[in-house]
């Protein structure tokens, strides 16, 4: 490869012809041995249940050759796998794992702690804080002050998000609960739900209620049935219960949050998405509008940084400042940002990798560091191996949420996460291969930030190439982050026409081992303004009532290199040309 063609980056990657091999099996074999040698000098003193007469003998032997052979079998039926290291795929939010992720992985997973403790994880869960001061830095938090742990993906993590929200709402609604029923006044469910904790510590001072008649009024610790009934009574209307506000992509974890957390599908309103498909504030405003004038609290706003349909981002700074607003005239509003693929993006602000975003994007990702909370998942864009998501809150009062009590476990120990996670035994091999990731490619603008814009950068040439190479292709806009969809359309044709052609293209391509794509499909009821906007592109005519997409995610950082992409991109032009025809 010429000077010129090098990025820091590329050394942290194998490689897709396994270039960086050598290495790479040097320093697995460093890790083995290491770990070898610490086994055998820890406690040398006790005997050895496995003396070399026994290994040595012929059942021993046997049994060992029956694991070679099974473990041979194994890999040789995981290369029929689909090959996502090279940047041939781009079909999923999935890629090439950066070396120091495995490695990370790898030495923590010989040791397996379990994180739920640091009973059982006094390194590795000490190594867990540091990797989320890394990601809390990354984003905006103060590292010093943000609480956060690792989950096993963004679903549980926005899941911790619905948890806390949950937690302060019960609390807030609780107080005015018992102070409604104390004083006899009517309580205004809304106002009271979104008191925040500076009204919640005075009236608890004013009132001078007992934390037992709290319990008693909590939705959450007591009957759940009967706190409604009383919330009905207090309020002199039936009572709902609170809704989430969700853009109108609607990603299916918080329709799972509200099956789980018990709100009922009718909680989760989504909110209207502007013509580049992103979360309309003027929508939102209206649907807390609504919330406040049917009495219900709102538990969460939700914005996304990062879409999983086409990678848009929301303006997360314009909702900050809407929920600023409004926390001024005494409404508090949780603010969680869904940033499980486009947070580590943030890595680009504060330097020149910053110039390949527009202002929206810069302004947006800025905003993230106003939420309440955030998810990440360093199993995307931040090249760790599955399951690795994350958690992140500004403060420890916005990490506050329900205990539960375990009697077989030190609740002294100190920062121990197991009554504060929805998960129990929770795996310290993400944790370790961020923090390793962090203090190696390192999460700022000119390394990891820089190999980001890199991404989005190959996006753009990728799109480019392709409108030039083939005239039907029709770019979605805007392209926000590194993930590219587009149809395939005849000037004025009807849309079914153009789905047809598009759909028929992505079979071909599912039938290809050429390379890899996805596809998705937009739906008139949540991207009506987004359809029309494309559609009118091209003199497109809505026929029908969604739109079909073929989708490309560009996260392998080889992408980059002119000679990798100088290769495949007229490739990818005549395999999609032969789909086509």
């Amino acid at each position: 490869m010429p000077q010129s063609e090098y990025r820091q980056e590329f050394a942290y990657f194998l490689g897709p012809k396994s270039e960086n091999a050598s290495w790479v099996r040097a320093e697995f074999q460093a890790i083995l041995e290491q770990w070898f040698n610490w086994r055998r000098s820890l406690f040398a003193e006790d005997p050895s249940p496995l003396p070399d007469e026994l290994r040595m003998g012929p059942s021993f032997l046997a049994e060992r050759e029956r694991l070679a052979q099974e473990v041979a079998m194994l890999c040789e039926r995981l290369t029929g796998e689909i090959p996502k290291y090279t940047p041939r795929y781009i079909g999923h939010m999935v890629s090439e794992l950066s070396i120091p992720a495995m490695l990370g992985h790898f030495a923590t997973l010989l040791h397996n702690p379990n994180n739920t403790s640091r009973d059982v994880a006094r390194v590795s869960g000490a190594i867990e804080d540091e990797a989320i001061a890394m990601l809390a830095g990354m984003i905006g938090f103060d590292p010093d002050a943000a609480q956060g742990h690792f989950t096993c993906g963004g679903t549980l993590a926005n899941f911790e998000g619905v948890w806390r929200a949950r937690y302060r709402l019960d609390h807030f609604l609780a107080l005015g609960l018992a102070i409604a029923e104390t004083t006899g006044e009517a309580m205004d469910a809304f106002a009271c739900g979104h008191m925040g904790w500076a009204r919640y510590r005075r009236l608890i001072d004013d009132h001078g209620l007992s934390d037992d008649i709290l319990r008693k009024a909590s939705a959450v610790v007591a009957n759940p049935f009967d706190a409604a009934a009383r919330i009905a009574k207090a309020t002199g209307r039936p009572w709902r219960g609170p809704v989430l506000l969700v853009p109108g992509n609607k990603h299916f974890s918080w329709l799972k949050a509200a099956n789980v957390f018990g709100l009922g599908e009718e909680a989760f309103w989504p909110v209207a998405l502007d013509g580049q498909g992103r979360l309309s504030v003027s929508a939102l405003k209206t649907a807390i509008m609504r919330a406040r004038s049917e009495g219900r609290p709102v538990l969460l706003v939700v914005t996304v940084a990062g879409t999983t349909e086409a990678g848009e981002i929301d303006p997360v700074d314009k909702v900050c400042d809407l929920l600023d607003e409004m926390r001024d005239e005494g409404v508090d509003i949780w603010h969680h940002v869904d940033a499980a693929w486009g947070g580590f993006l943030c890595s680009m602000l504060g330097g020149s990798a910053a110039d390949v975003l527009d202002d929206h994007c810069r302004r947006a990702l800025a905003g993230i560091r106003r939420a309440h909370s955030v998810t990440l998942d360093p199993h995307k864009l931040g090249y760790v191996p599955y399951a690795c998501g994350a958690f992140l809150t500004r403060d420890a009062e916005c990490y506050a949420n329900s205990l539960f009590a375990a009697p077989y476990i030190d609740r002294a120990a100190t920062n121990d996460r197991w009554m504060m996670t929805l998960e129990g035994s929770r795996s310290g091999a993400g944790a370790a291969a961020v923090w390793l990731t962090g203090k190696t490619l390192g999460f700022n603008p000119d390394r990891f930030g820089d190999m980001l814009a890199g991404t989005i950068e190959s996006c753009r040439y990728f799109a480019a190439a392709l409108a030039d190479g083939v005239p039907l292709a029709r770019m979605l806009s805007p392209t926000d982050s590194n993930i590219l969809c587009f149809s395939l359309a005849q000037d004025g044709e009807n849309l079914s026409e153009s789905n047809a052609r598009t759909l028929k293209a992505f079979e071909g391509f599912a039938g290809d081992p050429e390379f890899s794509v996805s596809k998705t499909v937009l739906k008139v009821e949540n991207y009506s303004e987004l359809i029309n906007a494309h559609l009118a592109d091209y003199g497109g005519r809505p026929d029908t009532d969604s739109l079909v997409l073929l989708r490309c995610v560009f996260m392998n950082p080889f992408w980059r290199n002119e000679t990798v992409r100088s290769f495949l991109m007229p490739r990818f032009v005549a395999r999609l040309t032969a789909h086509i025809n």
